[in-house]
């Protein structure tokens, strides 16, 4: 991981941009101190169909015991 100060950061942000999304992690310093950190962000995985399928029951959409209620207003 790469400590770089604030003005190369901002004067070189898409190389650094490229590298992060290639999967490296940089920190950004100001003052010679640690100030951000740039990740790659996880992108979310696809979705899969029915995979709740037979699990959701008729009681579903019967309405929720006062209590319950109670606790979401709350």
């Amino acid at each position: 991981m790469e400590t770089i100060n604030i003005h190369e950061a901002k004067t070189h942000l898409s190389r650094l941009l490229a590298r992060v999304h290639a999967g490296e992690e940089v920190i950004i310093s100001k003052s010679g101190k640690p100030y951000a950190k740039l990740v790659p962000i996880d992108l979310a995985t696809k979705r899969k169909p029915g995979i709740a399928k037979g699990k959701v029951t008729a009681d579903f959409f019967e309405p929720l015991p006062e209590e319950e209620l109670d606790a979401w207003e709350s």
